[in-house]
């Protein structure tokens, strides 16, 4: 019986076959599968693990503290540009609200009346001192319609808010995945290459004792080649999304560099009917499209009125000098604003006040729709998404291995070529990176789930 060496002792193991093959073809059968066993046992334990800290070509692979979700979330939560400058918008906007429920301010008026130039003396007989306060007075449901448009604006900007920071967190936690997946592809594709530098010094072995080809050699240094472009290639998207997650969260990339965790999603999913409830219910972007309706059913109302003239009142102190003493006089004063141009003016206020309402319902009905259908596709994404990594995980990825195994096994008795070992193995690699793609779209669409409802969907530790 032939025992599997262990990977540290790969190179020993070519080294014998290389040394004995020649003088007994049952001892180089015997190394040759020695061999073999060390490849595919390290293949295993390579599959097992999780990649650890460390450098590779000496270049760092993560940083010393790991990277969660839950830290992202709290970064977020602490204030992004984006949610700050909505906060700052809404706070200008509930300013508003005491203002538009005043009248007018009152008109204060100092005159001289019938001074004589230009000597600028007062007439003996009418000149005069005057002073006059005027006060224009809406009429009643003016500044009660005034106020509530101002709150339901104030409202819909609070409701802002509130999605600006659903939609902060969905996008920074679509740059976590982005960045995890794309470490775990290049962990993956760094693997996949020491696998194939494996096979390239069993190729070489064979070849140099002259039961191998030297195109198998060269094949097997075309593939790791590759794989360096595909390494390259994948450490450029984990670069990418380290420099997205880092302005999404408004904090230098040394403060986001550790390794991203693993996530954990629920174990099972909501309904579609429930998610919609929820989305219908909490969305915050919908709040703010039902509080821009009020808005506009207010202003609707007020704009109805402005055709209707607003009194004005008014109070006059006057005085003058004369030969008896200091006469004084007061005059009361009632007077109304004259909609002089109301075709051109007031009706067409309340016309344009109109179809801004018929456009925020229409809003709102966008609005809705455009939920319902992302609620359903990014429920069913997700759904799909479970499936296929679990048909990975459990039969797909599993019979792979086995064709790899195998493969490498048949090439060593000569019964398949050298290719076939190599397309084995980069179709595990292959399937191994789908399956990090698998759960990336699944991080993506529990992330989107939670902006459409409203509501945190998932447990981070």
């Amino acid at each position: 019986m032939t025992v599997c060496a262990p990977r540290s002792h790969l190179v020993i193991a070519i080294r014998y076959l290389e040394n004995t093959i020649m003088r007994s073809s049952s001892l180089g059968f015997i190394a040759l599968r020695s061999l073999a066993c060390a490849l595919v046992l390290s293949t295993a334990v390579v599959d097992a693990q999780e990649p650890t800290a460390g450098t590779t070509s000496g270049r760092p692979v993560i940083a010393q503290q790991p990277l969660t979700l839950a830290h992202v979330y709290a970064a977020v939560d602490r204030g992004t540009p984006r949610i700050r400058a909505s906060e700052a918008l809404a706070r200008a906007a509930r300013a508003r609200v005491p203002g538009a429920t005043r009248p007018p301010d009152p008109t204060l008026q100092f005159g001289l009346m019938n001074y004589m130039l230009p000597e600028l003396a007062a007439d003996p007989l009418i000149g005069m001192r005057q002073l006059q306060l005027m006060q224009m007075v809406p009429l009643p449901g003016k500044l009660a319609a005034a106020g509530r448009v101002v709150r339901a604006r104030a409202d819909a900007a609070e409701s802002r808010v509130a999605d600006a920071r659903w939609t902060a967190r969905a996008t920074a936690a679509m740059s976590f995945y982005e960045r995890w997946g794309a470490e775990r592809q290049v962990s993956i594709a760094l693997e996949t290459r020491r696998l194939l530098e494996d096979v390239e010094a069993i190729a070489t072995s064979m070849y140099r004792v002259g039961t191998g080809r030297q195109v198998d050699v060269l094949r097997a240094r075309v593939e790791i080649a590759r794989m360096d472009e595909d390494v390259e290639r994948m450490r450029a998207m984990s670069e990418g999304a380290h420099a997205r997650l880092a302005a999404e969260l408004d904090m230098p990339m040394d403060s986001v560099s550790g390794a991203p965790s693993a996530p954990a999603f629920p174990h099972t999913i909501p309904s579609r009917d429930s998610l919609l409830t929820l989305a219908f219910e909490n969305r915050p972007m919908l709040a703010a499209g039902l509080a821009e309706v009020k808005a506009a059913a207010a202003e609707h109302r007020l704009a109805a009125r402005e055709r209707w003239p607003d009194p004005q009142l008014g109070v006059q102190y006057a005085e003058r000098s004369t030969a008896m003493g200091t006469e004084r006089m007061g005059s009361l004063m009632i007077g109304a604003t004259i909609p002089l141009w109301a075709g051109s003016r007031q009706l067409r206020l309340r016309d344009e006040a109109a179809a801004m309402r018929e456009m925020t319902e229409a809003d709102l009905a966008a609005m809705r729709a455009d939920t319902r259908g992302r609620v359903t596709e990014v429920h069913t994404a997700l759904a799909s998404s479970r499936r296929l990594a679990t048909l990975y995980r459990g039969t797909v990825l599993p019979q792979a291995e086995a064709a790899a195994a195998s493969s490498l096994s048949a090439y060593r008795a000569g019964d398949v070529d050298f290719m076939t070992v190599v397309e084995n193995r980069m179709t595990v690699n292959q399937y191994r990176m789908e399956l990090i793609a698998l759960d990336v779209s699944q991080g993506n669409a529990w992330a989107e789930l939670e902006m459409l409802a409203g509501r945190t969907l998932m447990v981070t530790p």
